[in-house]
């Protein structure tokens, strides 16, 4: 049985980003899992970290991380995907505190890649994936540029399909890239995908209720945003990929 790591930054970027393919693959047979990094409860969250559960209507009595992680699981059972969640602290729960803090540099006391690294190496070792699918860092979210500083240091032995961060993709004409120097060296790779494909990403990325409204201005927005994508989803190819897609 061939099988897909998809390392997703939060919980919902891999669903966003390729879950049509991630979906495609697990009907294919795969063994696919999503793994997500930022994934900690953190108690008494405060400040910044506080308001970016109020703003979504979650009192400060909810363990927001844990409503997010209920989301992810139920997200990835119509991708077919199996979810697996490391208890990493999110940016906010890291010093950043401000929403432009989050897309603007690493803050120098920010070392959350010296554990990151290990994560990383456990799940590679421990999946064995014949594929990774990653995020380029489009937008310029902190914890997405981590992961894809930590990924490149990790330099696995495996082809590697990076792809597009949506929606920070459509969110500005020329979105920040920080990496984009390094990933146009690579080959592009478009999936085209089926009706079953887009039905299965749908339904993951609905899954993430509590994000919808924030991310899409509701369910109609999600839907308007995945139709413009028609059906497919972009990634910049590393290394060689002896299979279909």
């Amino acid at each position: 049985m061939l099988a897909a790591l998809a390392l997703s930054p939060h919980l919902d970027d891999a669903a966003f980003s390729c879950g049509g393919t991630l979906a495609r693959l697990a009907r294919r047979g795969w063994q696919v899992t999503v793994a997500t990094l930022f994934t900690a409860s953190m108690p008494d969250p405060q400040g910044f970290a506080l308001a970016c559960q109020l703003d979504k209507g979650l009192g400060p009595e909810v363990d927001y991380m844990a409503l997010r992680r209920a989301e992810d699981a139920a997200a990835c059972r119509h991708l077919g995907a199996a979810p697996r969640h490391v208890a990493l602290p999110e940016a906010p729960h890291r010093g950043y505190a401000s929403a432009p803090a989050l897309f603007a540099e690493l803050r120098p006391d920010d070392h959350v890649r010296a554990g990151l690294l290990p994560q990383l190496g456990d799940l590679l070792a421990g999946l064995a994936p014949d594929l990774v699918l990653a995020p380029q860092g489009v937008g310029g979210h902190v914890d997405h540029v981590q992961l894809v500083l930590a990924l490149r240091e990790a330099a696995p032995a495996r082809p590697i399909l990076w792809w597009r961060d949506f929606p920070y993709t459509v969110r500005h004409a020329d979105p920040k890239e920080p990496f984009r120097a390094a990933f146009a060296t690579l080959p592009e790779v478009t999936v085209r995908l089926t009706p079953e494909d887009d039905a299965a990403k749908r339904a993951a990325c609905a899954a993430y209720a509590s994000q919808i409204g924030f991310q899409f201005g509701g369910v109609a927005g999600l839907d308007a945003r995945l139709a413009a994508e028609e059906s497919r989803e972009r990634f910049r190819r590393e290394g060689e990929i002896p299979f279909d897609l």
